[in-house]
């Protein structure tokens, strides 16, 4: 079987997830509608935008006959994660730049992504701060020839479309909320937004006078694009980080809501999409979609 064959196969399997309603004493009070769009159910490691933003990366990586993938995250990285995982599947070794110091190389997630033959290189923040280089990116090309690049998060223009067509899954809605952290997730659904369905990102990360900018140069027609709007303050102090008292917001929430949360990515987004909804934010009648965009695998290593 072709390696192209086995993405078809990957494609398949990782086509739909469900939509799930959900009930809870606030939305009730609000007269709130919200579904969860289950992106964490679509593959047990390449989850959520992981692989919508990967997709096609792969699928041109093998038309090209690129001889590896090789990318770029912290010691807790999804995104590495599930390259890695794709990688194993597909017959592609991967080669992974962490940010940070070896001693985090016994982390689970670390852990599986070597398990899964993925080669690492941990770079000192100093030096990973310029993984945008395009001096740097040359170096780095003439170690690894051949190899597909990948952005941080996976996030570049080829990652879009593969992230649209989760439109195609979704009802009528009035609004879309996500977790946002490289916005290319955003930048995706932004490429492909219905009219009069608003896009709300809620950043996990510090992200004032630069997120949106990042999106807009992912997909440059939205800074003429009024249907979406970034929610900044929700982020608990920056990227992985979340104070004790939200953690046990989250964990009654992800409970009350028959849903698994994690405080990286989906927990923050829903936690600070609960208290705007507290504050009046979303009018009565709304009718809301959650994105739920994977990451739980990261949660085991004590975030």
């Amino acid at each position: 079987m072709s390696l192209l064959h086995v993405w078809q196969r990957l494609y398949r399997q990782a086509s739909r997830s469900p939509l799930q309603p959900l009930d809870h004493p606030l939305l009730e009070r609000h007269r709130i509608s919200l579904s969860i769009k289950r992106d964490d159910l679509l593959h047990p490691h390449i989850s959520g935008n992981k692989w919508r933003k990967l997709k096609y990366i792969l699928r041109q990586a093998l038309t090209e006959q690129a001889p590896g993938l090789l990318s770029f995250g912290g010691a807790y990285s999804n995104h590495l994660h599930a390259l890695a995982a794709a990688g194993k599947q597909l017959g592609l070794p991967t080669v992974g730049l962490v940010r940070g110091e070896p001693h985090s190389v016994a982390n689970p997630t670390l852990s599986d992504a070597r398990r899964w033959g993925m080669t690492l290189e941990f770079v000192e923040r100093a030096e990973y701060r310029r993984r945008q280089d395009p001096d740097w990116l040359a170096a780095l090309a003439d170690r690894h020839p051949g190899y597909r690049l990948i952005p941080e998060g996976g996030s570049e223009p080829l990652a879009l479309p593969g992230v649209a067509e989760l439109w195609r899954e979704l009802p009528a809605a009035d609004e879309l909320i996500l977790p946002l952290a490289s916005g290319g997730t955003l930048a995706g659904l932004l490429s492909a937004r219905p009219p009069g369905v608003r896009l709300t990102g809620y950043a996990v990360l510090k992200g004032h006078g630069w997120l949106a900018a990042t999106v807009q140069q992912l997909y440059p027609p939205a800074a003429r694009d009024d249907g979406w709007r970034l929610q900044l303050d929700h982020h608990g102090g920056g990227y992985a980080k979340c104070p004790g008292d939200d953690r046990e917001r989250i964990t009654r929430l992800a409970s009350a809501l028959a849903v698994p949360l994690e405080p990286v990515y989906s927990g923050k987004a829903m936690l600070g999409l609960f208290r705007d909804i507290e504050a009046g934010m979303y009018p009565a009648g709304s009718r809301l979609i959650f994105l739920h965009t994977g990451g739980l695998q990261g949660a085991r290593g004590g975030l």
